[in-house]
């Protein structure tokens, strides 16, 4: 065992985790809601979250919005959803992945189990609209976590497009800091049992092993995946592409030097990636995705 390990290893232990959870809180967490019934209603009164709503010939399919860690069906949309609903679509999200006891920040439980979750919300969606498939965007897990609905849970025969946003298709080491567990032992069994939904990100967990085998993608789904290299969350960045075939993977700075967004904006408020996004739902009327596309 290392000295230094051994001489202080429980305050490092607890630096360790405490790092580990500041970082992925900072990071990727949206701003939370005071209160979920306002929240509801605003999502209500801005046009999507309407059971009402039919899909038109323009635009078939319903758009279902999955949102990433630490985020909620609210705050994580509250640009990307109306400029959808602008543009004519029908728009859902939902929450997944709570924890018992913690309000508003979601994603933190097993994905298994949230993509289960992802597979009843979504057969709520087509039986509402009628729609015989959806497309999905999600952001970071709500990229990937899709994948596992795609692959495990009959939902390729239920959509057609899936959009990732900055989505973690392979885990991720988080700038690194995973690599460290190991040498403090009992931290990452914290992890796991208090925020599995975390333990089942990492770079060669479990899950992602599991995820990834047998190639990424199933056949009659189209793919995008859409990163940012100033990604701080899901490192490296070019591990969120997508290897098979209907992938398009696509990188901000390559459609637009000036974009400086990195993991929460790009997902949030980036109107360059929302270009793409809406691109990415309707490629027969898509148009290039420019630095000007902010004003689109």
């Amino acid at each position: 065992m290392l000295p230094w390990i051994r001489a202080a290893r429980v305050p490092r232990t607890r630096s360790l985790l405490a790092a580990l959870l500041l970082a992925l809180t900072v990071l990727v967490a949206p701003t939370a809601t005071a209160s979920a019934a306002p929240a509801a209603e605003a999502a209500t009164s801005r046009g999507w979250n309407d059971y009402s709503c039919k899909p038109s010939a323009a635009h078939p399919r319903p758009v279902v919005l999955v949102h990433g860690t630490f985020g909620n069906s609210i705050d994580n949309w509250l640009v990307l959803a109306p400029y959808l609903v602008n543009r004519g679509y029908c728009v859902f999200s939902l929450d997944y992945g709570q924890l018992p006891g913690v309000p508003f920040f979601h994603g933190l439980g097993p994905i298994e189990k949230s993509a289960e979750q992802l597979d009843v919300f979504v057969d709520k969606v087509l039986d509402a609209t009628g729609a015989p498939k959806a497309d999905i965007v999600g952001h970071s897990q709500g990229g990937m976590m899709p994948n596992y609905y795609l692959k495990f849970l009959g939902g390729a025969d239920k959509v057609n497009a899936l959009v990732g946003i900055a989505p973690d298709n392979h885990g991720t080491t988080l700038l690194g800091l995973t690599k460290l567990l190991p040498f403090f032992p009992g931290v990452e069994k914290f992890i796991s049992d208090k925020t599995p939904g975390l333990a089942d990100q990492v770079a060669g967990s479990p899950f992602i092993t599991k995820l990834t085998a047998g190639g990424d993608t199933v056949p009659g789904v189209r793919y995008t995946v859409i990163a940012t290299k100033y990604d701080q969350v899901v490192t490296p960045y070019r591990t969120q592409y997508l290897d098979g075939p209907n992938v398009r993977n696509v990188l901000l700075q390559d459609l637009c030097p000036l974009d400086l967004s990195e993991h929460v904006a790009i997902g949030t408020i980036d109107r360059i990636a929302f270009h793409e996004v809406a691109n990415a739902l309707d490629p027969a009327r898509a148009t290039p995705t420019t630095c000007a596309s902010v004003i689109g």
